[in-house]
Parts: C-alpha cells; structure tokens; sequence
C-alpha cells in the first residue's frame, strides 16, 4: 500500500472535469485507487464518487494506492496531479 496527499490547487475544487480526468486516469493502473477528504472516501475511478466528496480549494486529499501496479499507479497519479493544470 503506497499514500500521497495533495492540496487542491483548482479555484472550483474537483468538479464534473476533474473528476472525469481523475477517474480516466486511474483506470489506467490495476489496482485500487481510493481517494479521500475530510473523513469521506470514494474509488477514484468513480467520477460520481469523487465528485460526491465535494472537494473544494484548499482542501487536502489523500490518495491510497493497493495492488499489483500500486508502484506504477502512485507515481503516475502523482505526476498527474502535480503535473496537470486543472488540480
């Protein structure tokens, strides 16, 4: 099991676009990708899910990673979130 936390950089939280781009992503890794905020947990390749967890500015999130390609799916997610503009 690998964890990373990141604060939200995105000035609307994680809306419908993000979360479409944060459950795309995730799907690329076999294994399971969880994310959560204030307490609430959702599969991170569930756009519905994510975007029920009401994430706005500011908030910090933490992304747990379990499986055959966690190693593959924390330093992809990572660089996605670090990397991309809309988070």
């Amino acid at each position: 099991m690998k964890i990373f936390h990141y604060t939200i950089r995105e000035p609307y939280g994680i809306h419908a676009r993000p979360a479409v781009m944060l459950a795309g992503e995730s799907r690329k890794y076999n294994c399971k990708i969880t994310v959560s905020c204030e307490g609430q947990t959702a599969d991170a390749s569930d756009m519905i899910a994510v975007m029920g967890l009401n994430i706005q500015f500011g908030d910090r999130i933490m992304m747990e990673f379990t499986g055959i390609e966690e190693d593959q799916a924390y330093n992809g997610m990572k660089d996605f979130l670090l990397n991309s503009q809309i988070f």
